[in-house]
């Protein structure tokens, strides 16, 4: 299958790699060609996971967008959040009949890349799927060089407009094995695992992260009185689910760090793979480091919206919004993805439901 994988970060490398590994022909595109350095040149990346170190060939590495695009069937947009307001437009006239976006994962990114082709005129049948984690926890050491710890092997994924649903999930699952079908696309946005772990981490860790030059708060990090506060927040997240019609799985978080429970996406041993490699223990700003401009100012924000929409308490997440908000001197709610921002707040219940299945009208 011809696959574009969009972007150049930690993800981007990971998905690259293992998707042509899989067999598919992968079309590589970052904005700036100077950053590819020798990947540009040698269409190259070096991969070391579970089974060693070795080069994967990339069958285009470009910084032509539209090249990228043209006649993929499969879009794989593995990029932080904040990204999609100014790509939306870029690939808004790019996308073709029958094009599958996935955004793993996208706090209701796919509605916003949807409504920028609508807006840009382009009639094509197009289909955007989320699913609740990056397939791949994933750190790129140097500009051709890229560390798989762990590969998710389960990918609740749900699919925008809800109407093609079987079709766009058959095109992601030959992706992606892992992937399991839910519903909709918000069904597939409220297992965004990144506003559960991250928030607590990097706002509860505070002070820790300003004093010593380097900390990993996926280790020294996660302790019993953060890890409560995360079960509390996810239950949120599970309850918020609930009220808006969305049934089991939920994937509790807890179960992410409890293998005697149900596997979680990224599958057993997962946690003690992560800190084992030694690539979260790194200098976090506060003021800038995506866990509080991603996890928390997008995505714990669109978490507090739809609970203040269908007027479902949240007082751990519109707590921790709060005190991310002292802690950077901006309102994050006010900056951040909300319904208020993607301008679907003064929808009913059954008209967003109607607009999930069927796609926005033109």
């Amino acid at each position: 299958m011809d696959i574009a994988v969009i972007g150049g970060g930690h993800g981007c490398y990971a998905a690259a790699v293992s998707l042509t590994e899989q067999g598919h022909s992968v079309r590589l595109w970052r904005r700036d060609a100077a950053a590819f350095g020798s990947v540009r040149d040698s269409k190259t990346i070096k991969v070391t996971d579970h089974k060693g170190t070795r080069d994967v060939a990339i069958a285009v590495v470009t910084d032509d967008l539209a090249a990228a695009m043209k006649d993929a069937e499969l879009v794989v947009l593995p990029l932080p959040c904040h990204t999609h307001t100014s790509l939306a437009p870029q690939l808004a006239p790019l996308w073709q009949e029958g094009q599958v976006g996935y955004l793993p994962p996208g706090t209701f990114g796919g509605y916003i890349y949807a409504k920028a082709a609508v807006e840009a005129g382009n009639t094509a049948n197009i289909a955007f799927g989320e699913t609740g984690t990056l397939p791949y926890l994933a750190r790129k050491h140097g500009e051709d060089n890229v560390r798989i710890s762990v590969y998710a092997t389960r990918l609740p994924t749900g699919i925008y407009p809800l109407k093609d649903a079987d079709r766009a999930f058959s095109i992601i699952k030959q992706a992606y094995p892992a992937a399991e079908q839910i519903t909709d696309l918000l069904d597939g946005a409220l297992m965004n695992a990144g506003p559960i772990i991250h928030p607590p981490l990097i706002i509860l860790n505070a002070g820790p992260l300003e004093h010593f030059d380097v900390w990993d708060i996926h280790n020294e990090g996660t302790q019993p009185s953060i890890r409560s506060v995360t079960n509390a927040l996810d239950q949120e997240r599970i309850d918020l689910r609930e009220a808006l019609g969305y049934g089991a799985p939920h994937f509790p978080l807890k179960n992410h760090y409890d293998d005697a429970s149900e596997e979680w996406m990224y599958g057993n041993s997962s946690h003690e793979m992560l800190t084992d490699s030694g690539d979260w223990r790194e200098d976090i700003d506060l003021h800038t480091h995506r866990y509080m401009r991603e996890d928390t100012a997008l995505g714990l924000a669109f978490y507090v919206s739809l609970g203040r929409w269908i007027g479902q308490a949240m007082t751990i997440s519109e707590g921790l919004l709060a005190i991310g908000s002292a802690i950077t001197g901006d309102a994050l709610y006010d900056s951040g993805r909300s319904l208020e921002s993607l301008g679907l707040a003064d929808l009913s219940p059954g008209e967003m439901r109607q607009m999930l299945a069927e796609g926005i009208s033109t």
